[in-house]
């Protein structure tokens, strides 16, 4: 039997750089792995998350909010705002063990890879333990468009 590599061995994290390229990265906030957001959320960054919704409307996934969109859906109109945790030019969670697997991974070096790291978070996301993570911070966030994210991936609560 093959063994399967982990999610955190197969996207290592990458050299620190702050040239254009990979700043321009923070412009879209990078996807914790279900487990990394459940951490962050205990650490008490829950309230700085919001809720993406896949384009099939079928899951969710937290991630880092844009700025001034903390605790809701992703919305577009706050795109260019980029990430909550970008201070400055660099990432407050940097170094504190709490900073998304995509934004260790993605890097100029790696041109093209990371839509392939990108594409394993989010199947992670589209599982009962995405969803249950969800539920866990629609819960203690109280997430004020709950009732329409349920609606959204046909799960009423």
């Amino acid at each position: 039997m093959k063994h399967k590599k982990s999610l955190k061995d197969k996207y290592p994290p990458s050299e620190p750089c702050l040239c254009k390229v990979c700043l321009n990265y923070c412009r879209r906030p990078g996807w914790w792995t279900v487990e990394e957001a459940a951490k962050a959320i205990n650490a008490g960054y829950g309230n700085r998350m919001m809720l993406e919704i896949s384009p099939e409307r079928t899951f969710g996934v937290l991630s880092p909010s844009f700025k001034s969109n903390e605790g809701n859906f992703a919305l577009q109109e706050y795109s260019s705002n980029w990430c909550t945790f970008l201070q400055n030019n660099l990432c407050e969670l940097y170094c504190t063990g709490h900073q998304p697997l995509e934004c260790r991974f993605c890097h100029h070096d790696r041109v093209g890879q990371g839509i392939k790291c990108h594409s394993d978070i989010e199947k992670k996301w589209n599982s009962p333990a995405g969803r249950s993570l969800i539920d866990r911070w629609i819960k203690l966030s109280n997430f004020k468009e709950a009732f329409i994210y349920y609606q959204i991936i046909g799960k009423y609560k």
